[in-house]
């Protein structure tokens, strides 16, 4: 029941009571009470009681509104520590994947925090252990300053530390970045390698170009030499003398073709009449190596697209090889003919000697620049062949044999009208 109904329930059936004149059979007598006094207080009881009540309900509405925003506060605060505990894996899965490594050390020297990488790079075993030299080395990394390279082992790995500090706030911690620099390390050193060799080729270079005018003059002065009448033991000098200037030629061209490459200069060339040309080019070495030559060309007007120069270039590169490759004599034979391949007419020339041959594993290897199994040879020779023979639109590669060496060049063969 409410306050109000209740005191105008109390005011209806007490007052009556009071106000009454009757005797009453028991008990002390009854004062007499004024009417109006009665009834004021049973009003200010009424007017306390209402105003209780409406008290009462603000406070429920104000504990109904703190609950729903204690249980918002509350909800939002979850959803925060939720955030933050995704944050903070997120956070560790990229700091344990970062390809550099992290290390925290606080100012007592304790070890805080150390990713994967920079445990393998420091060589810890758990991310809260340091060897101790490592620590004497941290602490000659100046914040701010430079990077610190070290090599822990010959032969090893290089690794960059650099440091930075943060701010009491912050913990007062010194952060550490590891770096693997081993990559950049060698290719600071294939980079100082290759201009290295960037100026020993012009060097070559250009003792090639010195060296190949007087070169010229020699070989003319040798030729009319060989026509000139002299004796046979001073014929055989003159050979001798011939085959040496024409070695030397090829090696001076082989420099110069490897390190300048320049177009070949393509005309219609009859192979079969280079062959034959080269067989006479070739005698006196041939004759000074005790070595038999047989040309054995079985095509006709076989028309290809070359560098005269360049084919007879190839040509001399292989058979020189041959030569070095026979210091006791041997056979030297030189072949071509035309087949079909490819859908085309190809005019192929195979160049064999029965010299020691090639090991299989060294098949490719020859024409590699810089490849040579003969001490003193700047291997250039066959690399300077595939070269040309690529700018002519053919091939050469090693045949198998059962004695010496097989070498096959392919050349595409002109059509008739070209």
């Amino acid at each position: 029941m409410e306050a109000t109904g209740l005191a105008a329930s109390v005011h209806e059936h007490f007052l009556p009571m009071v106000t009454s004149s009757a005797p009453h059979p028991i008990g002390p007598p009854i004062p007499d009470v004024d009417p109006l006094l009665l009834a004021e207080a049973f009003s200010s009881f009424t007017e306390a009681a209402a105003s209780l009540e409406h008290s009462y309900g603000q406070l429920q509405a104000e504990v109904t509104r703190l609950r729903r925003e204690l249980g918002k506060t509350n909800r939002d605060l979850v959803r925060t520590l939720e955030e933050n505990q995704l944050m903070r894996e997120r956070l560790n899965r990229i700091l344990q994947a970062l390809p550099c490594g992290v290390v925290a050390i606080e100012t007592d020297g304790r070890v805080t925090m150390a990713n994967p990488e920079a445990c393998r790079l420091l060589g810890a075993r758990t991310n809260f252990g340091l060897p101790g030299w490592m620590h004497e080395l941290l602490t000659h990394v100046h914040p701010g300053g430079s990077e610190l390279e070290y090599r822990p082992d010959a032969g090893g790995e290089w690794i960059a530390i650099r440091r930075a500090e943060l701010s009491g706030e912050a913990g007062a911690s010194s952060i550490f970045i590891v770096e693997d620099i081993s990559g950049l390390k060698r290719l600071e050193s294939e980079h100082e390698v290759l201009r290295r060799r960037q100026a020993l080729a012009e060097m070559s270079a250009t003792l090639a170009h010195e060296i190949r005018n007087p070169l010229g003059s020699l070989e003319l002065f040798a030729g009319l030499l060989s026509e000139s009448e002299m004796g046979d033991e001073e014929q055989g000098w003159v050979r001798h003398l011939q085959a040496g200037l024409r070695t030397l030629a090829a090696t001076v061209n082989n420099v110069l073709h490897f390190y300048s490459q320049p177009q070949p200069g393509l005309t219609p060339v009859d192979l079969g009449e280079v062959l034959g040309s080269l067989a006479q080019f070739l005698r006196p070495q041939a004759e000074a190596a005790q070595v038999k030559l047989e040309l054995k060309p079985s095509f006709q007007q076989a028309r290809v697209a070359a560098d005269r120069h360049r084919v007879e270039q190839v040509l001399l590169n292989l058979a020189l090889n041959a030569f070095r490759f026979m210091p006791h004599g041997g056979v030297l034979k030189i072949s071509g003919q035309t087949q079909m391949r490819d859908g085309g007419p190809k005019a192929m020339v195979e160049i064999a000697d029965t010299g020691p041959g090639i090991p299989p594993e060294n098949a490719e290897r020859i024409f590699q620049p810089g490849f040579t199994t003969r001490p003193g040879s700047p291997g250039l020779g066959l690399a300077v062949s595939r070269t040309i023979m690529e700018q002519h639109g053919g091939t050469i590669r090693v045949l198998p044999s059962s004695g010496g060496a097989r070498f096959e060049l392919e050349f595409p063969v002109l059509r008739s009208g070209q």
